[in-house]
């Protein structure tokens, strides 16, 4: 089992900038791709950024390209989300997934086998 705790979340005016992070535990020694995904109220979880372990690339949704980073603490078992140049639109629950038997789609939430429990990044206009 693997457990995964988001944090840093929280009210930003738009234009600034949040970090995100999102901490393992358990058994993680298989972990092939971590992600963010978002869910604003609404509307359906969507793709934020991944990273893949086996090759160290790192994927990002078209709506953050640019503006989002991705990163990896691996001595701490921790993914990182750095938000830059936030939009109002960006505002939603914000979650971390672990996907362990990678077979391609990082951007499918199916494949993801863990979920954190979310942290709520809201941006005000």
């Amino acid at each position: 089992q693997v457990q995964l705790v988001e944090s840093g979340g929280g009210l930003v005016q738009a234009g600034g900038s949040l970090r995100l992070s999102c901490a393992a535990s358990g058994r993680t020694s298989s972990t092939a791709v971590m992600a963010w995904f978002r869910q604003a109220p609404g509307k359906e979880r969507e793709f934020v950024a991944a990273f893949r372990y086996s090759n160290k690339n790192a994927y990002y949704g078209d709506t953050v390209k640019g503006r989002f980073t991705i990163s990896t603490d691996n001595a701490k078992n921790m993914v990182l989300l750095q938000m830059n140049s936030l939009k109002a639109e960006d505002t939603a629950v914000y979650y971390c997934g672990i996907a362990v038997n990678y077979r391609g789609g990082y951007y499918l939430r199916t494949i993801y086998d863990y979920w954190g429990q979310g942290t709520q990044v809201t941006v005000s206009s």
